[in-house]
């Protein structure tokens, strides 16, 4: 799993994006149209980087059209992965996104 976490966040040109969703996520569980607003991203964008994260096992969606993402039981068991990773990349200042 941490192969998987560390690709990503720190592998690919969207990680930090990523990040910042599972982080969101990790303090409120919400539907992607609420995230895309939080995050002050386009909708089509946070859909984009949902969908990889759930293709990897990151998060789950309960419900169909405006559905609430979760973190998966998967990560929430690698969550220090996760934080140590985004700590090293030094994104994350401690501020709540």
């Amino acid at each position: 799993m941490k192969q998987i976490i560390y690709y990503l966040i720190a592998g690919t040109k969207g990680g930090e994006t990523r990040a910042k969703v599972i982080d969101a996520i990790k303090k409120k569980p919400q539907n992607a149209y609420r995230l895309a607003k939080k995050l002050k991203y386009d909708y089509k964008t946070v859909q984009h980087h949902l969908d990889i994260l759930i293709d990897n096992g990151i998060l789950e969606k309960k419900g169909a059209y405006g559905g609430v993402y979760f973190i998966s039981h998967l990560m929430e068991e690698n969550m220090a992965i996760f934080n140590e990773i985004w700590k090293k990349l030094g994104k994350n200042s401690g501020k709540s996104i």
